[in-house]
């Protein structure tokens, strides 16, 4: 049986935190990790290891579905588990499918960003963030596969998050 592993690293800031200074402090955060148990957990059935890394201010920031028969939603991804394909779906509203590649026995990452409009305490705020997805189908459960080797694919989809004119 092989075994299904997504490692996401969410980074989330405010608009108090886009200086310089914290642009770099970011930006030395790893984009991978060992897998650690916890905060990594299986999940579908053993079948799969949820590894979440970083900020997750509102709470419940990680959305995924229970896997159909050969395809699982995670965050802005589909995943195929019949052909080990991962795909970028996307911005929901303007985004267009990226078939990103293979996972099997190589692993992937895709890295994006992007802004949201918060309501809390009575007053709107952007609260931006940017998630990098790890993923990989193995054989067998190897907790440093993302530091002993680099990934066949890197995809960005990062945006200068300053120049989006976006109404509240």
């Amino acid at each position: 049986m092989s075994l299904l592993i997504l490692q996401i690293i969410i980074k989330q800031w405010d608009k108090s935190q886009r200086t310089e200074t914290h642009t770099q402090l970011r930006a030395a955060i790893p984009d991978r990790y060992p897998l650690i148990f916890p905060p990594a957990y299986y999940a579908f059935n053993q079948q799969c290891v949820i590894d979440q890394r970083g900020d997750d201010l509102q709470g419940n920031r990680l959305k995924y579905s229970n896997p159909t028969h050969d395809t699982l939603l995670f965050d802005r991804f589909q995943i195929c588990l019949t052909s080990n394909r991962l795909t970028y779906l996307g911005e929901k509203s303007t985004g267009l499918p990226h078939e990103i590649g293979s996972f099997a026995n190589q692993w992937l990452q895709c890295r994006y960003n992007w802004r949201y409009s918060i309501f809390e305490a009575d007053r709107y705020y952007w609260l931006y963030e940017e998630v990098t997805l790890n993923t990989i189908r193995l054989n067998k459960l190897d907790t440093l596969v993302f530091l002993n080797t680099n990934p066949a694919v890197i995809y960005q989809d990062i945006s200068d998050l300053n120049s989006l004119n976006k109404p509240l």
